[in-house]
C-alpha cells in the first residue's frame, strides 16, 4: 500500500492529518503533506478512512 497526496487539489480540511496523524500532516498554508508514504499494517487501517474523508479527493491510496 502507499499513499499519495495532490496538494493542488488540496482544500485545507484537515481531516487526513486528524485521522492518521502518523500518515499525513499540513503544512504552516494548510495543504496536505504525506509524512509516510508507505505505512505499516498498523496505520494502514487509519490511512484508509483518512483517504475515505477527503472531501477533495487529495489522498490517495495505491495498492
Amino acid at each position: 500500500m502507499k499513499v499519495s497526496a495532490d496538494r493542488d487539489v488540496c482544500v485545507g480540511a484537515g481531516l487526513c492529518a486528524l485521522t492518521a496523524p502518523g500518515v499525513f500532516d499540513q503544512d504552516d498554508d494548510g495543504v496536505v503533506d504525506v509524512l509516510t508514504p508507505d505505512p505499516d499494517g498498523a496505520q494502514q487501517p487509519a490511512a484508509r478512512q483518512a483517504v475515505n474523508l477527503c472531501p477533495s479527493g487529495a489522498a490517495r491510496i495505491v495498492e
